[in-house]
């Protein structure tokens, strides 16, 4: 079956650095890529600013509209993607001036996230958050004509199809609301009995490589591809080889530059498994020339959903396709972050240990002693907390270890007579 031929445009704004424009045009690509269109060609213009109602020129959509009908060069383009918000009545302008399907950036992102949503939570938020882009454009994007229509149901004679159909989403909006709040409200029961339980996040980019980091730290399989957003859905794995106590290792949905607000507030649920994290893992690919700019948008993200005071490490992927100088240069600018890569098992022992060490380190250190009649309290001791040492005698154990107060409290608890 033949892929939908695209042609993408941008819009080079004067504030606006040529270079990151490519870059965003060329993320855009793999995006629709993504999305399973092959893109055939780009038109970038240099305007005052985006909001032009036709978002180009004359001679541009001249040049466009060319473009679309085909040549003996080139087929006909089949949906024209812009490289920005679009307003509703830009996509339809657009849309009326060339003739052919029209998408903006969102649209792009949005229907990507539709396909890829495998979990009911995921599917209900994604939905949740294309009803919200598609409300303001139902005539724009092809709803129903502005059909007078009365009958059972409606607010009476006289209300129109677009009202209709306004209002039904608007009621499903709500519907889908109070199913994620009574998801929500079971998860956090999942939530009670893991208080305590030491949990890292692995948060970034998309196609940062965090789900390739979540197989090697946790012997799991979650969904590896070569694309933007190959994981929609928060996967909750052990770290592996385990250690005592158990290091939960969470995989999130990956960020990505002007990522929909509709989309960041829908997903803020799945994302706040980030808030239940001693750790963040911020998982930056050290091969793509872009990833300061990643790594501030996901810093940006991070701050939306409340989790920018957490402990975060910057850990740099990919390390494999670096050379030796460009990783010495990279260590040498960012001496505090952590170094790997998922497809060498060194690398992934060493980021293994990084984590296990953050863990210990940061709990504070405490004795206790266990008599005999309390014995059973080491149980919960090797569980819960790291031991450093024991030391035994015929009254009982005495125990050197770090834990958090909390857990230390249920050992004291544990062992008094």
């Amino acid at each position: 079956m033949n892929r939908p031929i695209a042609i993408l445009v941008g819009v080079r704004v004067p504030d606006r650095d040529p270079a990151d424009l490519e870059a965003s045009l060329d993320e855009l690509g793999r995006l629709v890529d993504t999305l399973g269109m092959d893109v055939v060609g780009r038109l970038v213009q240099g305007r005052p600013s985006t909001r032009d109602a036709h978002v180009l020129g004359e001679g541009k959509l001249r040049d466009l509209a060319e473009q679309v009908e085909g040549s003996a060069d080139q087929p006909p383009i089949d949906v024209v993607i812009v490289d920005h918000s679009l307003s509703p009545s830009q996509l339809r302008n657009l849309k009326n001036h060339v003739g052919t399907e029209v998408m903006d950036r969102n649209g792009v992102i949005i229907e990507i996230f539709s396909g890829r949503a495998q979990t009911r939570e995921a599917r209900l938020q994604v939905e949740l958050a294309r009803l919200a882009y598609l409300a303001p454009r139902l005539r724009e994007l092809g709803g129903p004509s502005e059909r007078q229509r009365g009958g059972i149901g409606g607010k009476g004679a006289g209300e129109s199809s677009l009202e209709l159909d306004r209002r039904r989403i608007r009621d499903r909006m709500a519907e889908l609301r109070r199913e994620l709040a009574s998801i929500e409200e079971g998860r956090g029961g999942v939530r009670g009995r893991r208080h305590g339980v030491r949990q890292v996040a692995l948060v970034g980019y998309t196609n940062a490589g965090k789900s390739s980091l979540m197989r090697a730290l946790t012997g799991a399989e979650p969904y590896v591809a070569d694309q933007l957003f190959a994981t929609l859905d928060t996967t909750v794995r052990r770290l592996h080889p385990e250690v005592q106590p158990s290091i939960l290792i969470t995989d999130t949905v990956g960020f990505i530059k002007d990522l929909p607000h509709s989309l960041v507030a829908s997903f803020r649920s799945t994302l706040d498994a980030a808030n239940d994290a001693g750790l963040l893992l911020h998982i930056v690919d050290a091969s793509d020339p872009s990833w300061p700019e990643q790594e501030a948008v996901t810093a940006t993200v991070l701050g939306e959903i409340g989790a920018d005071e957490l402990p975060r490490v910057l850990v740099f992927n990919k390390c494999d396709q670096l050379s030796p100088q460009q990783e010495a240069a990279l260590r040498e600018s960012r001496p505090d972050a952590w170094f790997t890569s998922a497809h060498t098992p060194q690398r992934v022992a060493e980021l293994h240990a990084h984590i296990v060490q953050h863990f210990v380190s940061a709990d504070p250190e405490h004795e206790v002693f266990v008599p005999w009649s309390r014995a059973a309290a080491t149980g919960i001791i090797h569980a819960e907390a790291h031991v450093i040492s024991e030391a035994y005698s015929d009254e009982g154990v005495t125990v050197r270890l770090r834990a958090s107060p909390s857990v230390f409290d249920r050992i004291q608890a544990a062992t008094e007579d």
